[in-house]
């Protein structure tokens, strides 16, 4: 049997728990840099790691021999741990439960980068809980707002 290929371009987005502004300028570069290691360890490829203050992006072209919540599960939980033990927040940093994974083709993939690479000035006009269901409902996700991320206001 012949090898397999793939083209699979994901991007996730998540939140810090409570929607705390908590990933600061000073350290977040680290952190994505700490989040492309774990991509790659799984067989992944990383293409765009961002955010905000609140919450991340990831694109990344997908390993397929990894489930996806597996490895979100992973990066959650890694880079809670590698946060908490560098210190840079004051108490303990998580993650809020729950994600969204959003699949491209090809063609999007330059524009899914730059979209991610923007955040920054993205949010100065959009707020992530507008952002968030933007995603949902162009990728027709159907949706119960007690079940997404606890916002505050």
């Amino acid at each position: 049997m012949g090898d397999a290929f793939h083209q699979i371009y994901v991007q996730l987005v998540f939140a810090v728990k409570g929607r705390q502004s908590l990933i600061k300028d000073s350290w977040e570069i680290e952190l994505y840099s700490y989040i492309g290691g774990i991509l790659k360890e799984k067989g992944n490829k990383p293409l765009a790691i961002n955010g905000m203050p609140d919450h991340i992006h990831i694109f990344y072209s997908h390993n397929p021999n990894l489930g996806i919540s597996e490895l979100v599960r992973e990066i959650k939980k890694s880079s809670n741990i590698f946060i908490n033990s560098k210190g840079f927040v004051l108490g303990k940093f998580e993650w809020q439960q729950g994600y969204g994974a959003f699949s491209y083709n090809k063609s999007a993939v330059s524009n899914v980068i730059n979209y991610i690479d923007n955040q920054k000035i993205h949010h100065q006009k959009t707020s992530f809980q507008s952002e968030y269901k933007s995603l949902l409902e162009k990728f027709e996700i159907e949706y119960k707002e007690e079940y997404l991320f606890d916002w505050m206001d």
